[in-house]
């Protein structure tokens, strides 16, 4: 599914989408997703199938809702995972030739009416081992203070954030979350969340964001 394909003949699977290329005369490909299609002159360069973070109509947030809270002790952390909504980037070199949603694509508003903004939304249980679904977020969420706490969603700052994969796969960047008062801080380090993943973009960390609301 993700990583690099031959312009040849072939079904691609993506979720609940499918990718369709079809070998014509003088090199040419045909590509088809849906109403999409392309012709592409074929020179020996792959088709790449990427992650890419849930922008959709150009958010800067992704709000994940906990199915239950997470409740930590004091001065403790737990660390865990998320279902998280991706993307998906088709390029021919540097060149983006599609890109499109999959799953359910759903906003919130964040923060008051007179304040607010809109961020995508998905709702997730907090789990201790990493489930199958093909979005996924690792979670350190930390309490350094006196006191116990509990955290019912996490909002992730996801605009200009790396993304990594492997072959069913898609990653958000190791997310770290403290605590703080009544305001968690989430960290967007852009570091893979475990070894062995393919990197799309840099792998930098961006600005801490404070959850007010």
């Amino acid at each position: 599914m993700f990583g690099e394909h031959e312009l040849k003949t072939q079904f691609i699977r993506i979720a609940d989408k499918k990718i369709h290329l079809l070998e014509e005369k003088g090199g040419i490909i045909r590509y088809r997703r849906e109403n999409v299609e392309k012709l592409i002159k074929n020179s020996g360069e792959k088709l790449k199938v990427l992650p890419s973070p849930a922008l959709g109509y150009g958010v800067r947030l992704l709000m994940v809702k906990f199915k239950e809270p997470v409740v930590i002790p004091p001065q403790d952390s737990i660390t865990g995972f998320v279902e998280a909504p991706v993307e998906i980037d088709v390029k021919v070199g540097d060149l983006t030739i599609d890109h499109f949603i999959v799953g359910k694509e759903k906003y919130a508003l964040y923060g008051t009416l007179e304040a607010g903004v809109i961020c995508r939304y998905h709702v997730s249980s907090f789990y201790t081992e990493e489930p199958e679904s093909i979005g996924v977020a690792k979670l350190i969420v930390s309490n350094p203070s006196p006191e116990w706490k509990s955290l019912e969603r996490v909002v992730i700052p996801i605009r200009g954030t790396s993304m990594y994969y492997e072959s069913t796969k898609a990653y958000y960047p190791l997310l770290v979350v403290t605590i703080k008062n009544h305001n968690p801080e989430v960290n967007n380090t852009g570091k893979a969340p475990k070894e062995g993943l393919n990197a799309v973009g840099e792998g930098l960390s961006l600005p801490n964001f404070l959850m007010r609301w």
